[in-house]
């Protein structure tokens, strides 16, 4: 399959080579055959989401658990409403651990497996940038975990997003004449393009079978995928002026939201957050499916129809807005969507607050039961003989107040504390959620039951939690994570400018330019993958490695005969692993990728404002006459004076370059034309580190009658100090 050129980059040689580029703006539901499948599967979409009405009730409950919020379920009805947050802490706390798993500080979060033994450095260091870009680490993975513990479901929606600011500054120009400098006010037009991630609520996805083990495998057994949106009138416009629906079906939508209708029936989690953080969601909107599904198409040229997938949008039984082929070059589906435990023959998961659903309500009864007993618990209760005591309405409970009766015709009486045994139950309903959620002491900001733990008590605890948050992070990487990497790079494949990417990120952007992935090798040459998880998980990896490295280069050659030890893979690893991709390649260079920059790329990173350092296979007296040759262009210009600033530290930087290459060859010269070798430090030079050792903290002599490190954390009450072998 040959690569389709873009028009807007690619020129053709001649009307003969241009090659027929299906439209995939084309609209497809005014062929007939068309529009009577598309009303087909509306048919199935509606049943479906009736199927799953009870599904996403439940949710609707699974959500006011977790926002601590009392509800009909409850069986006490007394004077206190008090809601226990047992499964809001255990939930807030499985997603703050798994973040940190997910997140290490390392903050190297892409890995990349190469077929041809290359590793592009710039092109991860995009994706880290589009990690950063997308908030993926404070707005979309927390509330995809949240998503996933309450409802049983990761949804991810990846789409692309492109957003301007017309930002305006200052600039000063040099006149040429020799007078004052001339401030001026420029403005221009910057266009930020970057992937955008949505976490979709389970209630509004809707996949057809429901059986399906994959969206893939949906799709291709003639099933669908099927998302709910919730549109405004400014929404529904915009989408008809950029063509994505039809004017006449998008103006009959927006005119029967106009009519008075009745509130509508399906579970909104929307609402439910927004009525949990205080906030009241008022106006109107339109229900409407966004559906994706493989029909039966006939090419315009009148060949033989064939299936291709197409996004389909419904606003009604018998009103089609609009159906397209898929606008994606890879021709993928962009909902990406898992269980949170897979259960065989069904496509979606069970939420992890359904177990433990009645015991929350038990709890709360509990514990409203003991508040409503610590309420009578708390007042005294007054006996007396009203024959004896004829003065009954005196007897008032104030500072100083005086009773006229005898002490023996009067008692006081106390309730029994009842409150002690609720609360009681409420610690034992406790400790079954904690253990249902598989959330250990360790992963809460509290201590352990023992008052000292010891190191096991500790290491078992962490022990423990690092099995059981390795399993479920490691599920989100590969269902979600690994996937929406992929997606990024054909994204960017597809939307990406090249000259806001240089503009953006200078000469990075500018080697992400120059690996360029062809369409049907993105998933043949190219492998992305998560590498956070693995990266938190092996995090003595490293360590392992280098004692490893040691021990290869101390092993003889003559004992591994037909084999050679190359260590550069594994070096650059190393660096990778320990800088990042954006330090690695500048730190363990490639002598490949090293080569110089044309002087044309060097005048528009200069004009762009950004140092362009120089290169030893650079011809400085070429470059030097170049750039002059800019230089003179710019004043004539009246360009800024920042671009002429940097075209004159360039040309200093090549002409000591030129310097210092004119004394080299003189002094090899003069040795004979043998270079020196420069000297250092070696292994046995004191102050200096073995090949391969680690950095530890140093160690003093401690005075007399110091308390030991361990003592001291035994006796504050804290966890003991881990000590660390090398």
């Amino acid at each position: 399959m040959a690569r389709k050129k873009d028009p807007k980059t690619d020129v053709p040689d001649s009307e003969e080579d241009t090659p027929e580029i299906e439209d995939r703006d084309a609209e497809l539901s005014e062929n007939s055959d068309v529009h009577d499948a598309l009303l087909d599967i509306y048919k199935d979409v509606e049943k479906g989401f009736a199927d799953q009405w009870e599904r996403s009730n439940d949710q609707m409950d699974w959500w006011d658990i977790y926002n601590s919020k009392l509800n009909s379920h409850q069986f006490y009805q007394g004077n206190s409403r008090i809601f226990v947050p047992i499964v809001h802490d255990a939930i807030n706390a499985r997603v703050t651990r798994f973040c940190n798993q997910i997140f290490p500080q390392s903050g190297r979060y892409v890995e990349v497996t190469s077929s041809d033994e290359t590793i592009p450095h710039a092109l991860m260091a995009l994706l880290e940038h589009y990690v950063r870009k997308t908030r993926l680490r404070t707005k979309v993975m927390p509330a995809l975990l949240r998503n996933g513990d309450v409802e049983g479901q990761y949804n991810l929606y990846i789409t692309w997003t492109k957003n301007e600011r017309h930002v305006v500054w200052r600039s000063t120009t040099e006149p040429i004449d020799g007078t004052e400098p001339v401030e001026t006010i420029q403005q221009e037009t910057i266009t930020h393009q970057y992937p955008d991630v949505e976490v979709l609520a389970d209630a509004d996805v809707l996949v057809l079978p429901q059986s399906s083990d994959t969206i893939e495998d949906a799709l291709a057994n003639g099933g669908s995928v099927s998302i709910l949106r919730r549109w405004s009138k400014r929404k529904i416009k915009k989408l008809m002026k950029a063509g994505e629906l039809i004017e006449e079906e998008g103006k009959a939508l927006c005119e029967e939201m106009s009519k008075p209708r009745d509130a509508s029936l399906q579970p909104s989690k929307a609402k439910s957050a927004t009525d949990a953080a205080g906030v009241k969601e008022g106006g109107k909107h339109a229900l409407v499916y966004e559906t994706w599904t493989v029909l039966n198409i006939r090419p315009e040229d009148g060949g033989e129809p064939e299936l291709r997938l197409c996004r389909a949008y419904f606003g009604g039984e018998k009103q089609v807005l609009g159906c397209k082929r898929n606008p994606l070059w890879s021709d993928k589906c962009p909902l990406l969507s898992w269980p949170v435990e897979k259960v065989q023959g069904a496509f979606k998961g069970i939420s992890k607050i359904k177990p433990v659903a009645t015991i929350q309500y038990q709890a709360n009864d509990a514990v409203n039961e003991a508040m409503d007993s610590a309420a009578y618990a708390l007042l005294p209760i007054v006996m007396t003989d009203p024959v004896k005591n004829p003065r009954i309405g005196s007897m008032v409970l104030s500072l100083a107040a005086i009773w006229e009766t005898s002490p023996n015709d009067t008692q006081f009486a106390k309730m029994p504390a009842l409150w002690k045994e609720g609360l009681e139950i409420v610690a034992a309903c406790r400790s079954q959620i904690m253990q249902t959620l598989g959330v250990n002491p360790s992963m809460l900001t509290q201590q352990s039951s023992r008052a000292k733990p010891s190191q096991a008590d500790v290491a078992r605890e962490q022990q423990v939690d690092i099995l059981t948050t390795a399993d479920a992070v490691t599920n989100v990487e590969e269902a979600c994570l690994t996937p929406m990497l992929n997606r990024w790079v054909e994204l960017d494949h597809q939307y990406r400018d090249t000259d806001l990417t240089v503009r953006s990120f200078g000469e990075m952007g500018l080697r992400a330019n120059m690996q360029v992935i062809e369409p049907v090798q993105m998933e043949r040459k190219h492998h992305f993958r998560w590498f956070g998880v693995e990266a938190a998980r092996n995090s003595q990896q490293i360590q392992q490695q280098i004692a490893m490295t040691n021990v290869l280069r101390g092993i003889p050659p003559q004992q591994y005969e037909g084999y050679r030890l190359n260590l550069v893979p594994l070096i650059s690893q190393l660096v990778e692993n320990t800088f990042g991709p954006r330090l690695a390649p500048l730190i363990f260079e490639d002598m490949a990728r090293q080569m110089p920059v044309p002087v044309e790329q060097e005048h528009m990173l200069l004009m762009s404002g950004f140092e362009v350092p120089t290169h030893q296979m650079d011809d400085d007296q070429q470059h030097l006459q170049a750039h002059a040759q800019l230089m003179q262009i710019v004043q004539q210009q009246g360009g800024s004076g920042g671009a002429l600033k940097k075209i004159q530290t360039h040309i200093f930087a090549h002409m000591q370059q030129m310097a210092r290459k004119q004394a080299m060859a003189a002094q090899q010269s003069q040795m004979g034309g043998m270079p020196g070798v420069p000297g250092g430090a070696g292994p046995g030079v004191a102050g200096t580190p073995r090949i391969g050792a680690q950095p530890g903290q140093p160690r003093f002599q401690a005075p007399p009658g110091q308390i030991n490190r361990d003592q001291v954390s035994a006796q504050s009450g804290g966890m003991p100090f881990l000590r660390q072998r090398g």
